[in-house]
């Protein structure tokens, strides 16, 4: 029999018995580059000047936590749309002796935010007041996270690793297309702010390929904290100017928000899949949580022989993330205010349960899935992957989030601020920046951290990490950390090609599934719609950086004597892998 008689008969065969059979037609496959390969250590991150301060910093005998710190701060500096000083972040490390371990600097609510600031008198959302201006912004953690995992985990001292960042702060550095690119998406925000006009505006207009981006005032910030570490940005000068300009612009961040925030040191959410050991995120982030959860979800299928991108794979793919993302948006919010389910979320009974519930042959419907029904009881940020020659692994994922915040800076900082505050449910129901429909778990409140989607995930075997991955993209970090998971253990993929594979993903609300180009084929992509599925258009995209530990594939052979293998994903246009 053909391929395209096998193909019709399994249509037909859906469409008269109601079947899901698998797509035999198969999706469009372009050639990967090999992963990039060192000996002694890896390094990727979105920008490539950032990716050589973290080699750097390795060459020198720095650990792969002196990297990350490095790297954090030389970001605030060449990729100012989501590298910062004024955002927050998380950090997920498994060391050589085996302790695995999260830091949550996550930006906080100013101690004057209210549940309803974003609503006007008929209690309606204002649209644009969490996303544009110093209203939006919530106190930044970047800074007091870094110093954090350096004074605990890292071996270098501070001066060493803020060198970098400030000599690129105030010498300037040449902006390629990717850089430039970025710029771009926000020229006309930039017009509207005079302070970051003077920084991000060559005289009133965008910067071209070949122009040297200065940022003096940035410099002068990084100075201050090389010199007095956290007291440098949250006292002093620095914090002075953040709390003057945020009331001279409408904003409600003081200086008793800066002293009070700290970092967060968490126990990571854990889980098993077929062999290998998973450490991701927990709350504030829902990542950990959702990325186990469809994990758990998945292991009850025979992903490897259905095959990649086959219909009914991608069926139950598509329905984990819907009955997963149901959870996400209504349970889960900042530990200190909020009771998270994790247990419950993480437990495969559980995940047995929800595959009771999926029909092999029919998409689920969202509206009909939420709380209290059966069995639910009840990009724009920066990712980098460091893994060292001793066994350390960090994975950082940190934000403004929308790509450079609230398009706000601080006179005479030149630190630009987030736009966090979005990322809390302004009203129950309506949805945020990302399409996110949340729960009155992640209101506002005084003092309490928005529920994230960033996933920075190591995964190991029998104790050795073997994977360090994670990406931005708001409420798709953590399908695209899925999809790279997948790729490798359950397809067999190199890094390389485990990034690059187009991606889909479904949140719950809005019921519709975007695909990126070439992700599914023509039949395919009939046969899921004839199974009620609704298939929209690629989101912008992603950008992926991951290093595998051991080989190029997880079943592959090292090359020479290469043990590190990075990934770059290639979609933005920026970026690097690198080792030494």
């Amino acid at each position: 029999m053909t391929m395209p008689d096998q193909t019709a008969r399994c249509f037909t065969r859906l469409l008269l018995a109601g079947s899901f059979c698998a797509a035999l037609g198969s999706v469009a496959e372009a050639a990967s580059l090999a992963p990039v390969a060192a000996q002694n250590g890896m390094v990727v991150t979105a920008q490539h000047l950032a990716t050589r301060v973290g080699v750097d910093v390795l060459k020198r005998g720095g650990n792969a936590v002196d990297a990350a710190v490095a790297v954090g701060y030389a970001l605030a500096v060449v990729y100012p749309a989501a590298g910062n000083l004024g955002g927050g972040g998380f950090m997920t490390l498994q060391l050589a002796d085996g302790r695995k371990t999260f830091l949550d600097f996550r930006e906080k609510a100013p101690l004057a935010a209210t549940a309803n600031m974003y609503l006007d008198q008929d209690g309606n959302v204002i649209k644009g007041l969490s996303t544009y201006g110093h209203l939006a912004v919530g106190v930044p953690g970047s800074v007091s996270g870094l110093e954090y995992a350096r004074e605990k985990y890292g071996t270098q001292n501070r001066a060493a690793l803020l060198k970098p960042a400030i000599s690129l702060a105030q010498n300037g550095f040449i902006l390629d297309q990717g850089d430039v690119d970025i710029l771009q998406t926000a020229t006309d925000a930039f017009r509207k702010d005079p302070v970051s006009a003077a920084i991000f505006l060559n005289q009133g207009q965008s910067y071209q390929v070949g122009d040297r981006l200065v940022q003096k005032a940035l410099a002068k910030t990084l100075q201050a904290i090389s010199q007095r570490g956290v007291a440098g940005f949250y006292r002093g000068p620095v914090a002075q100017a953040i709390v003057k300009s945020s009331q001279s612009g409408g904003g409600i961040l003081t200086q008793a928000d800066l002293s009070q925030y700290s970092t967060r040191e968490l126990k990571p959410v854990e889980c098993d899949y077929r062999g290998y050991h998973v450490v991701s995120a927990p709350p504030p982030s829902s990542g950990g949580v959702v990325i186990c959860e469809m994990l758990n979800i998945l292991a009850g299928y025979p992903l490897t022989e259905l095959g990649f991108r086959s219909a009914q794979a991608v069926h139950y793919q598509i329905e984990a993330m819907r009955h997963a993302y149901v959870d996400r948006n209504s349970y889960l919010g900042d530990p200190d205010f909020v009771k998270n389910p994790v247990e419950r979320l993480t437990d495969k009974a559980y995940a047995a349960q929800i595959r009771a519930v999926i029909d092999p042959a029919k998409a689920g419907v969202s509206k009909d899935l939420k709380p209290g029904v059966e069995p639910h009881e009840g990009s724009n940020t920066t990712h980098y992957s460091i893994a060292d020659r001793w066994g350390n692994t960090v994975a950082v994922t940190y934000t403004l989030n929308d790509w450079f915040g609230a398009k706000v800076t601080a006179a005479g900082t030149g630190v630009l601020l987030n736009n966090e505050m979005d990322d809390f449910t302004a009203k129950v129901g309506v949805p945020n920046l990302y399409g996110l429909v949340q729960g009155q778990a992640n209101s506002i409140a005084p003092g309490k951290r928005p529920l994230s989607s960033m996933s920075p995930t190591i995964v190991s075997k029998d104790g050795q990490a073997v994977m360090v991955v994670g990406t931005p993209g708001g409420s798709r970090i953590i399908t695209a950390v899925l999809h790279t998971l997948l790729n490798v253990i359950d397809y067999g993929m190199t890094v390389q090609e485990a990034i690059d594979a187009p991606r889909f993903h479904q949140q719950w609300l809005p019921d519709v599934t975007s695909v990126e180009n070439f992700a599914l084929s023509p039949d395919t992509r009939k046969l899921l719609e004839t199974a009620g599925h609704q298939l929209g258009p690629a989101q912008p995209a992603n950008h992926l950086t991951a290093v595998l530990i051991g080989a190029p594939s997880l079943a592959g052979k090292p090359v020479g004597k290469n043990r590190f293998y990075g990934a770059n994903d290639p979609r933005r246009n920026t970026g690097l892998a690198l080792g030494y």
